[in-house]
């Protein structure tokens, strides 16, 4: 609806979800974070937590058997207040659920296993915490598209990485940042200073599976360019390297080892090789109709 705050606003709380072999990841981690947001934005979906898990799983599994055998699916379950009220007629409704898949578009990752990830710094900063939360997840995110849009102006193949007021290393558009040295373990922004990403915390306990050291502390653009290595966690990809950090090379410009030994422990927790998986399913002949 043209009314719909969601559209006017940019006002929406959202969850993005993927498959492995047609199964839901940390659905209930999902959930839990998509009613702690709305929880604070003072929004009720109408729906409870049950019946909105119900129906995304009800919704992958329909979806999923469209697809060619060993492809996954991407799930977004998104809730908006509803009408604006400077805009809306008296009887605008009230808030809107939504859910929809689509096939994971493995094309725009999957050379970045092999490859990495460049990242570069811009003059955009992350949202002040006195504007809203960091563990708030919505879409009203213009910084991140304009990060993105300057990173690129240095690095067509870069993305940007943002800052706090302090100069503080916070996280991509898309993505939590890690960095691993060897004196350290595997390092995190402190979670209070971040998007609190599924993604990340399967990243920590795969390390503390492998006898990684992991901990939490701020980050510094000097630590991120003298890292061993720099990860990126994000629910679509998984975990991808990167490679260089402002028009630096990281770890010698290819993968490092603590990033190929926690992709591999990812792919034998969900049963299948991931960076293979977005290889073989990168191109997909003809598109497939998802609702």
């Amino acid at each position: 609806m043209h009314y719909d705050a969601g559209f006017v606003l940019g006002a929406t709380v959202s969850e993005q979800l993927r498959t492995f072999a047609g199964q839901l990841f940390r659905l209930d981690e999902h959930l839990d974070r998509l009613f702690h947001s709305l929880e604070f934005v003072g929004v009720n979906p109408g729906r409870s937590r049950q019946e909105l898990g119900a129906i995304a799983i009800q919704l992958a599994s329909m979806n999923h058997a469209l697809l060619a055998e060993g492809d996954d699916l991407g799930l977004t379950i998104f809730v908006t207040p509803g009408p604006h009220a400077t805009l809306a007629p008296p009887d605008g409704g009230g808030p809107v659920v939504g859910l929809h898949t689509y096939p994971l578009p493995f094309r725009h990752w999957s050379d970045k296993y092999s490859h990495g990830e460049h990242l570069v710094m811009t003059d955009i900063e992350q949202v002040p915490e006195r504007c809203w939360p960091r563990h708030l997840k919505c879409r009203s995110r213009m910084h991140y598209f304009l990060a993105d849009q300057r990173a690129r102006l240095i690095d067509p193949s870069a993305r940007a990485v943002l800052a706090d007021e302090q100069g503080f290393l916070t996280e991509t558009a898309s993505a939590n940042l890690l960095v691993f040295r060897r004196d350290e373990g595997l390092v995190s922004p402190p979670l209070a200073d971040i998007l609190p990403g599924i993604s990340r915390a399967v990243v920590l306990e795969l390390a503390a599976g492998l006898g990684i050291p992991t901990s939490e502390r701020r980050l510094d653009p000097a630590d991120a360019a003298s890292a061993d290595e720099i990860l990126l966690s994000s629910t679509p990809s998984c975990l991808l390297p990167v490679t260089q950090f402002q028009s630096r090379a990281i770890g010698g410009g290819k993968p490092g080892e603590v990033y190929h030994q926690l992709l591999d422990a990812w792919s034998q927790a969900v049963g299948l090789d991931i960076a293979a998986q977005a290889i073989c399913h990168a191109m997909r002949p003809t598109s497939t109709p998802m609702s």
